[in-house]
């Protein structure tokens, strides 16, 4: 007896035809996920940790560095900006003071930052008796330190494109994991792990369960940490600006500005802010400035949230800069007080600002776990660490399958037409992010350079 298979022949065949496209389109995009996490990896891991420690500001503060941030609460009100700066620049005979802190709440020092030639230096007092609690290298202190690590700060200005670069490789990165990872039937590596970790099946499983946890943190990350990069944060904000949609230009219409970006002034002036431009007092005659303590008693009449940060007015029409930066990111408050009246100048309520500036200060809050509490900081510790945990399961799932003396990039599909349309849509994404699309180009070159040198080298032997 004979079975005829000409009727299925056909199907078969398109089965293969639609087996073999899919391979083609694995293959492509495997190698180009392969790419974003060579270059990924090691940057991820270090934003990681670096992010991790930076979650519990507030907790280390508290613990570690308590000698210097906390302090006994007293039945006393505590002593004026004016007496405190006062022992704060006894401290630093040099020195000029450039700004005061406000103490956040009853058991917080108060801080000024005193300049002393090129340095910043951080003296913490006691706000109720005046002393001194410690003075330290605003550059040395310890979550400056870690956000300069955090940034590449380190290495100059332009290697926060990198960052910036990294960034957009990562959202490529989480696309690219959520095709290969996306189900076609198996069993493990969707949502369990197979094998043994002497195998390489179970470091491939555990890095694309890892990739499901890690996937839409890393990606919320990525977007919520670009709008400070160097050249594509730059331009979002001028966008948003020109478009209506960040800085309320009308609060500075018909008032003068100077050419000093609010960043400058104050450290805490927020993304939004940060480029605006600081305004000038009018000098009436011979009229003095009203000091300090008299600027802090209006801000607290204003309704200024506590632990505010205030700079001193530089010149005759320098003003008094405050910003409010608390975790309740709606609290967020920016006003310039003219040095001789105590008019406030601007006055920048967080509802004051436009919707796409409100939906970025509400994401870099969220980034930096201030905004839900206890909730916010495990939420984005659990994504920091699985982030790191993908980056160790990727390293050591290369090392086992990379080959002899190569580098073990997965070979691009037979069939052109998908290697072009998958890297044209890599190249699409990279239009979004445009020094990521660089970096993309001149991996595309590299690639092709090496692969045409291989062929002539395998011609010549």
């Amino acid at each position: 007896m004979s079975i005829s298979l000409q009727g299925s022949t056909p199907n078969f065949r398109v089965a293969a035809a639609v087996r073999t496209s899919r391979d083609a389109v694995y293959r492509a995009v495997w190698r180009w996920h392969f790419y974003a996490g060579l270059l990924c990896l090691p940057f991820l891991i270090s934003l990681s940790a670096t992010g991790a420690l930076y979650l519990f500001q507030p907790e280390i503060n508290a613990t570690v560095f308590a000698y210097r941030t906390e302090v006994a609460a007293q039945p006393t009100p505590p002593l004026g900006p004016d007496h405190l700066i006062f022992n704060a620049t006894q401290a630093v005979p040099d020195g000029v003071a450039i700004s005061y802190t406000d103490p956040i709440d009853a058991t917080a020092s108060a801080m000024v930052t005193v300049a002393e030639g090129a340095r910043k230096i951080l003296v913490y007092l006691d706000p109720y008796t005046g002393s001194v609690l410690d003075r330290v290298d605003r550059d040395g202190e310890f979550f400056m330190v870690l956000r300069h690590l955090h940034s590449l700060a380190y290495f100059g200005p332009w290697a926060n494109a990198v960052i910036e670069i990294v960034a957009g490789f990562a959202i490529i990165l989480v696309i690219t994991g959520v095709y290969l990872w996306w189900p076609r039937g198996q069993e493990g590596g969707v949502l369990s792990v197979r094998g043994t970790p002497s195998r390489r099946v179970w470091w491939r499983d555990l890095h694309a369960v890892t990739g499901l946890v890690a996937g839409g943190g890393l990606f919320f990350l990525a977007l919520t940490g670009l709008p400070w990069s160097i050249w594509w944060g730059d331009q979002f904000r001028a966008w948003t600006n020109a478009a209506g949609l960040g800085q309320p230009a009308a609060l500075w219409a018909n008032k003068p500005v100077s050419n000093v970006p609010m960043g400058e002034m104050l450290t805490t002036a927020g993304w939004t802010m940060q480029d605006a431009p600081v305004p000038q007092s009018e000098s009436v005659g011979t009229a003095r400035a009203i000091g300090i303590d008299a600027a802090a008693q209006i801000l607290a009449r204003l309704g200024m949230p506590h632990g505010y940060e205030l700079s001193l007015p530089v010149g005759d029409k320098g003003v008094y800069a405050a910003a409010a930066y608390p975790h309740a990111v709606n609290r967020q408050r920016m006003v310039s007080l003219d040095q001789y009246t105590g008019k406030p100048l601007v006055d920048v309520h967080f509802s004051d600002i436009g919707p796409v500036a409100r939906a970025v200060q509400y994401g870099i809050g969220i980034h930096k776990g201030e905004y839900w509490g206890r909730a916010n900081q495990l939420a984005m510790l659990v994504f920091c660490l699985a982030t790191i945990l993908l980056s160790i399961t990727a390293a050591t799932m290369w090392w086992k399958r990379r080959p002899a003396g190569g580098l073990g990039v997965p070979p691009w599909p037979r069939d052109r037409r998908v290697a072009v349309t998958v890297t044209g849509i890599v190249l699409g994404l990279g239009v979004l992010f445009p020094l990521t699309g660089l970096a993309i180009l001149a991996m595309l070159g590299l690639d092709l350079a090496i692969g045409r040198g291989l062929r002539m080298r395998a011609r010549v032997a």
